[in-house]
């Protein structure tokens, strides 16, 4: 066991620990620490604590002083460096033609070293840039290249629940996160909506798997057959959230969908018939024979509805029968409704037989005329075949006489 204080730095939301010696120091503070990159300032997040060994990273590194108000100055002057130098190097970059994106600039506390975090596409040689910002500034330059998502976490913002953004606020370090949970979760895949400010999926996605990894086991898949307290049914519908699940019962030609939680389902509550706002929690449907057959087959589904019954046939009176050509009211296997709607005689024509016979015994249009054509043209065939006139009554052929 050792005693230690967590210290919290500028960029990052890590506690790292550091050996406090004798300094009596609590939390809020502000204090002056050795690193690894020097000397820096940090602020006291945890005080005077016991951990295990286990829980240090060696070397325990140790805590030089609480900082005084000339230590405060100088942070602040650091400050009003960095917000120079943002301009200065990107008037840099646009010198030597280079495809990079200036996020952000830190200075270490005694203005010995300059960090420039930066993004882009590729990698490029940068050198030339360094030795130019390094005789400019007369400090050491660091270039440090960070993703889409350190991005989003130096700079902050809001996110789509309205808060500021986890990484910004919270988080430590970054969690992988899939698609698949997303998935598993039941939440729509479009990118628009389960993407963060930096075009990932967004971090929250992880808080709650576990969860669902536990309720996916529990609860029974869609279209299981399970047994409930009112008998064996189908699943059509489950709520990983309540841990419930809607469960299709058959019973007496009668369908009926109820909700169970999974509590009800082992017997360790009893189930409660209550009233329930959503009418279609709790409903009966008589089946049709055509449902009936759907679900000996295994293929009924929710939405199924009993078919509606035909209207009988209106049946004619005994004057529209007299009138009626023959044959209207004969029914066939196959085709009577059409028949007898082609048929169906009206009431203000009683003739209506005699102008039927007389319209079927006429050509069909264009029947007349091309039977006629074929007509003339076996005669002017006959006609040549014997070596006389084709046509007497033909014009053209008149002109021809009369030529001769």
């Amino acid at each position: 066991m050792k005693t230690v204080v967590g210290v919290k730095f500028k960029k990052t939301n890590k506690t790292y620990y550091f050996n406090p010696g004798a300094l009596e120091i609590e939390k809020g503070m502000g204090v002056i620490v050795e690193t690894a990159r020097g000397t820096e300032y940090g602020e006291v997040t945890m005080a005077r604590t016991e951990v295990e060994d286990a829980q240090i990273t060696a070397p325990l590194k140790n805590v030089l002083r609480i900082a005084t108000q000339e230590d405060l100055a100088q942070i602040q002057a650091n400050a009003q460096k960095e917000q120079r130098a943002i301009s200065t190097l990107e008037s840099k970059i646009v010198e030597h033609g280079l495809d990079m994106k200036v996020v952000d600039v830190e200075y270490s506390f005694d203005g010995s070293k300059i960090t420039l975090y930066f993004t882009s596409d590729g990698r490029g040689d940068f050198r030339d840039l360094v030795k130019d910002l390094a005789h400019h500034f007369r400090a050491r330059i660091e270039l440090r290249q960070i993703g889409v998502r350190d991005e989003a976490k130096m700079l902050g913002g809001l996110g789509r629940c309205g808060c500021q953004i986890c990484c910004k606020r919270f988080l430590s370090e970054f969690s992988p996160v899939s698609i698949k949970m997303a998935k598993e979760q039941n939440i729509s895949l479009n990118p628009t909506k389960i993407s963060g400010l930096c075009g990932r999926l967004m971090c929250c996605l992880g808080y709650e798997q576990a969860y669902y990894e536990e309720a996916n086991k529990e609860v029974p898949k869609n279209n299981a057959q399970i047994q409930t307290p009112d008998g064996t049914g189908v699943v059509v519908e489950r709520n990983l959230l309540t841990k419930s699940v809607k469960v299709r019962l058959t019973q007496n030609d009668l369908v009926e969908f109820r909700t169970y939680t999974m509590d009800e389902l082992s017997g360790k509550t009893p189930v409660h018939r209550e009233k329930e706002a959503d009418f279609y929690s709790n409903f009966r449907v008589e089946l049709s024979s055509e449902a009936k057959k759907k679900i000996g087959a295994g293929t009924a589904q929710e939405g199924d509805r009993p078919s509606r019954k035909r209207r009988p046939k209106k049946e004619h009176s005994k004057e529209q029968r007299e009138h009626a050509p023959e044959g209207a009211h004969a029914e066939t296997k196959k085709g009577s409704k059409q028949s007898a709607k082609k048929n169906r005689p009206a009431k203000d024509v009683p003739n209506q037989s005699q102008d039927a016979k007389e319209k079927a015994a006429q050509p069909a249009p264009g029947q007349g005329k091309s039977q006629s054509a074929k007509r003339r043209r076996r005669r002017r065939n006959a006609a040549r075949a014997a070596g006389n006139s084709p046509l007497p009554n033909s014009g053209k052929v008149d002109t021809m006489n009369k030529e001769a």
